[in-house]
């Protein structure tokens, strides 16, 4: 009875599939298969009822399941008090959102090179919504996204925030003076997609004016960034990813006599045995965010 074989059992658990639990621990199915048979050998009982469609645990295999995931969470642990950071190995599946990936993700990413050499990243960027059922199916170990994951077991711990700027293409000769939401509401917007926090406050903004006013949603903050540019339409967006485009005059910054909530960044992941490494991950996310004051407040 080993770790890996401990782990290997306890995603089974979770997951309820040897070939999910196969694709988390990186083995193939055979080789799964084998460990529990091993395990289930060594204890002489066994642990999963296969007879039905989708594989459970049975009542033994319930209360071993208890054990497993002490075992697994004093292993974090012990690793994480006494081994040197260069022995811990693994990987880490971290999913964040493009706003970030855009701003300080590059200095997070070096700080965790630095302090676990020996742990593999997988990157992920997505939206907000998939992050967060992607967490919840553990397709993913952490995530930083907007609005956090409401789930038993997911600890969420907030990040950062960004402001959002008014901007468009001086194309579009958008008068200099304040701009009132019957104005607003004149003009296409672009936008974050929808079902994210920031559509849902601009459609409540413009909707009492005008319900008539376009809004192009889009999952990629480039595309929103481009499309703006192109003179597609007028968008909200954090400042700190637009410096380029404002240094360069390409967009231009304009007031509305509304204010849009500011985008709220959560690091989100499960408080689960054998989580030290995430859990250290979120804590240099957190150092990582306060330190960029010039991009998250």
């Amino acid at each position: 009875m080993n770790i890996r074989t401990l782990e290997t059992f306890v995603w089974i658990a979770r997951l309820g599939s040897f070939r999910a639990a196969a694709s988390r621990v990186y083995a193939s199915q055979p080789s799964v298969s084998a460990r529990i048979a091993g395990l289930e050998d060594q204890l002489g009982i066994e642990l999963f009822d296969r007879s039905g469609k989708k594989i459970t645990l049975t009542a033994k295999g319930r209360e071993f399941l208890v054990y497993a995931e002490k075992m697994l969470s004093l292993h974090g642990e012990m690793l994480q008090a006494v081994a040197k950071p260069s022995s811990i190995q693994g990987t880490i599946r971290l999913a964040v959102s493009e706003t970030i990936a855009h701003t300080w993700l590059p200095q997070l990413l070096e700080r965790v090179s630095e302090a676990y050499p020996a742990i593999n990243l997988e990157l992920d960027v997505d939206i907000s919504v998939n992050l967060a059922e992607k967490l919840k199916n553990h397709e993913i170990d952490i995530a930083f996204l907007m609005g956090g994951v409401n789930q038993p077991g997911i600890i969420n711990r907030d990040l950062c925030r960004y402001s959002l700027t008014w901007v468009a293409s001086p194309q579009l000769n958008i008068p200099e003076q304040a701009m009132s939401l019957a104005e607003l509401a004149t003009w296409p917007i672009v936008t974050y997609p929808r079902q994210s926090e920031p559509y849902i406050a601009i459609r409540s903004l413009v909707d009492p004016m005008n319900h008539s006013t376009r809004i192009h949603s889009c999952s990629s903050l480039s595309t929103i960034i481009r499309m703006t540019v192109d003179g597609l339409g007028v968008s909200a967006l954090p400042r700190e990813i637009l410096q380029r485009e404002l240094d360069t005059g390409v967009l231009r910054q304009f007031k509305v006599d509304a204010t849009v909530p500011d985008l709220t960044f959560i690091a989100a992941y499960r408080a689960a045995p054998n989580s030290s490494v995430v859990h250290a991950i979120a804590e240099l996310a957190l150092i990582t965010a306060k330190e960029r004051t010039g991009l998250a407040r």
